[in-house]
Formats: structure tokens, C-alpha cells, sequence
């Protein structure tokens, strides 16, 4: 297998086969996915989104309710209206922010609630820095949709509060999580960190701060996301086996040994995408490296035979979950076709869409609507998932239709 190459015949796809892939991803993105959140999610008595839904259609109206999920659906349908100006999609949005900033926002100490009780009193008021960046990337997209000026002033006021309180200043990085009031949590986690610093806080960051350079250019957001990219390469990347990091000490000790295989692929082209907003040529150079071998590394050791991607292995004891779920399913296909941009190695194109063929095959509930949470390693539904939930959202999976139906249709106009 080839390795980067960063000069040489530009990659491209047959346009038959992009045509095919295109019409397929188009049609599950916007007769399936979209709609079931549009028709099912929406809590008209209360002005709220659902947070469980089970598989055939139960709503749990009680449910607890999650800031995260709320602003995965902001970005998701505000990204869709951008794309489409479709005004389903438009009035999706409206509603997402229109819940995200009157339920969740915190008035009096900034940022979110990490989640609120069904009738929209707060119920876990900590700051999850993970959870206050998905707000601004929901936000700067709804910005980027509408140009609507308080979607802007929101995001901006999340990325200064977490400037302020999150960014550990003496080793570089960010806190995971704090009280209500900013005060910095090391024990007891919302999301089950195991350490001061994680892989995933940081690769959110990482997109967040990349989609709001989109659209508020400014100096100091800028040395932010390089400073943010140089930790991701050199902190929390091993240079060694090109896997993620999962969790860390504060002073950037390691204090896990798992790998997880949607993690590396989604960083590879996340990391390429905020090397490509920033516009530094020598910081997208070792992105483009990285992202190449971190997709080799990934093909080579958490790709199933029929197409599907393991969840999680460990260094020394290789595979440890073998389960497929959806969003690293979703995150392979954007992450592969990525890496063949990057490349031209074939190997990773051909895996791309074979992670898309697994999707159709295994994911893609044709009876209820949308996608499963996951699949056994011989691909019988997960039991006891719900197919709406606090963490199950239309944000990967949409995101995935989107990148491959942007880069599969480049790919196709350089044949």
C-alpha cells in the first residue's frame, strides 16, 4: 500500500460509480435520515426534542434531556438548509436553537447545562467543555445558514468562557469538566472520563473552533486552533502506532491503552479540515501525513472483513470490542474516501465505499426510519439501544452523507 504523496496525478473515480454512491447517500440522507427527525422528535406540547425513542417507535416523553443532542441537531439541520435551502430544514434549525438557547443556556455563570429534566428544569448543570463546544459548532453553522447575529454572539460567548476556565494554561490543552459555577471537577465524570484530558474533548474542540473560523476570521481563534492541532499531533497522537490516546493525566501522562477505531478515522479528516480553515501550508502538510497514516493503520487493524469497522481494540490485546456501531461506520466512509484525496491509493477508496455498502446493508433501518445504534461482529441489531437517545443523533451519520456526496462529486470531475 502506497503512502502519502503529495505531488503526482491528482485521484479521481469513475463517474459512473460516483454517480451511483452519490444517488444512494442523497436518497437515505434526505428520505430517510432528515425526515425521521423532522416527524418524530420534536416535543410540540413542551417546545423540546425527545431523548429516547426506541427502535420501533416508543417515545419515552420523560426522558431527561441533553444539551448534546439538541445542538447535534441545530448543526445538523442547519448545515442541511445551507446545503439545500429546503425550509424544513430552515425551521428544524429555528426550533433546535430556539431550544438550545432558552432550555440550556445558563444565564447567570455562561455556557450550557449538560442536560435539563423533560419539563425543562435543570437537572445536571456541569460544564462539560465537550458538550459547550458542540454548541459552537451548532451555532456557528446555524450563523453560517441564516447569518442570523445572535447565533454568532452565542458561539463567540461559549469559545470565550471556555478560553477562560477550560484552557489549562501551564501544560497546553483543555479540562474536561466543571461546576456550574466554572470550577474545575477532577473526580466523579459525566462521561465517564478517566483522566484530566481526553482524545474526544479535544477532537470536538477541534471542529468547533475550525467551523467557527469559518465565519469570524479572528487572530486570537486562529493561534487557538494551531496551538489546539500541534497538542492533537504531539500530545495526544502516538507517533509510534499513529492511534488516539484516549485519556491523559494533566500533565499528558496516559492513563488508558484502549484505541478506538472511530476516533483515529473521524480525527483524520477532521484534522485535515481545520488544517485546510486555518491556511497554514506546513501545518496542513503534517496533517495530510498524519491523516494518511492514521487511515492506513486503521484499515489494517479495525476493518472487518465484510466492510464494518470494530469499535475498540487495546495495544497488547488487539480487538476488545467487536461491535459496530453507527457513527464509526459513518466516520470509516468519510475518513477512507478522505484518505484516498490524499493519496491515491485505491485501497482506501475501495474501503470508503465498502463502508457505505456495510451501512446499507447492516444500518439503515428500512421499516422504522434512520439507522440502527449498531450491529454484533456477525451483524445482528444491538439489543437494549434506542434509535433516538442522549447520544444516538443525526449528526454523524448526516455529516457523513454530506462529506461523501461533496467529496465523491470532486472526485468524480477529475476523471
Amino acid at each position: 500500500m502506497s503512502s502519502f504523496a503529495s505531488s503526482g496525478p491528482k485521484p479521481s473515480i469513475d463517474r459512473a460509480i460516483a454517480q451511483d454512491y452519490i444517488a444512494r447517500v442523497e436518497s437515505d440522507l434526505r428520505q430517510n435520515i432528515l425526515p425521521f427527525w423532522i416527524k418524530h422528535t420534536r416535543d410540540t406540547e413542551r417546545g423540546g426534542i425527545f431523548n429516547e425513542i426506541s427502535n420501533d417507535l416508543v417515545v419515552d416523553k420523560n426522558a431527561p434531556r441533553g444539551a448534546l443532542l439538541t445542538a447535534r441537531i441545530l448543526w445538523t439541520f442547519s448545515s442541511a438548509y445551507l446545503r439545500y435551502q429546503d425550509p424544513a430544514y430552515l425551521e428544524m434549525a429555528k426550533y433546535a436553537f430556539n431550544d438550545l438557547t432558552q432550555h440550556f443556556w445558563d444565564p447567570e455563570h455562561g455556557g450550557t447545562y449538560w442536560s435539563i429534566n423533560a419539563d425543562g428544569t435543570p437537572r445536571d448543570t456541569r460544564k462539560v467543555v465537550y458538550g459547550q463546544v458542540f454548541g459552537v459548532y451548532a451555532l456557528s453553522e446555524y450563523y453560517r445558514a441564516t447569518r442570523e447575529p445572535a447565533a454568532l454572539e452565542r458561539a463567540l460567548e461559549i469559545y470565550r468562557t471556555v478560553e477562560k476556565h477550560a484552557r489549562d494554561h501551564q501544560h497546553r490543552g483543555y479540562l474536561e469538566e466543571f461546576t456550574r459555577e466554572w470550577k474545575w471537577i477532577e473526580g466523579k465524570s459525566a462521561m465517564d472520563a478517566q483522566g484530566a484530558k481526553s482524545q474526544n474533548a479535544h477532537l470536538h474542540i477541534l471542529e468547533a473552533y475550525t467551523n467557527l473560523l469559518r465565519v469570524w476570521p479572528d487572530a486570537s481563534l486562529k493561534a487557538d486552533l494551531k496551538d489546539l492541532i500541534d497538542v492533537l499531533l504531539t500530545k495526544i497522537l502516538k507517533s509510534s502506532d499513529h492511534h488516539l490516546i484516549l485519556f491523559l493525566d494533566r500533565e499528558w501522562k496516559p492513563v488508558s491503552d484502549a484505541i478506538s477505531y472511530g476516533h483515529d478515522i473521524e480525527f483524520s479528516w477532521l484534522l485535515v479540515e481545520a488544517a485546510e480553515v486555518l491556511g497554514d501550508p506546513e501545518v496542513l502538510h503534517r496533517a495530510e501525513k498524519a491523516a494518511v497514516e492514521i487511515a492506513r493503520v486503521t484499515l489494517a487493524e479495525g476493518v472487518d472483513t465484510d466492510g464494518g469497522l470494530y469499535n475498540e481494540g487495546e495495544e497488547h490485546k488487539g480487538l476488545t470490542d467487536p461491535r459496530k456501531e453507527w457513527w464509526p461506520q459513518a466516520e470509516a466512509a468519510v475518513g477512507f474516501v478522505g484518505a484516498y484525496q490524499l493519496s491515491g491509493d485505491d485501497a482506501y477508496l475501495k474501503q470508503g465505499l465498502k463502508s457505505w455498502d456495510f451501512i446499507e446493508k447492516f444500518l439503515i433501518d428500512r421499516e422504522h426510519g434512520e439507522w440502527l445504534r449498531g450491529v454484533t461482529k456477525d451483524g445482528q441489531p444491538l439489543p437494549r439501544f434506542n434509535k433516538v437517545s442522549f447520544w444516538k443523533c443525526p449528526y454523524h451519520n448526516g455529516r457523513a452523507c454530506f462529506e461523501l456526496i461533496d467529496r465523491l462529486g470532486r472526485l468524480a470531475k477529475k476523471s
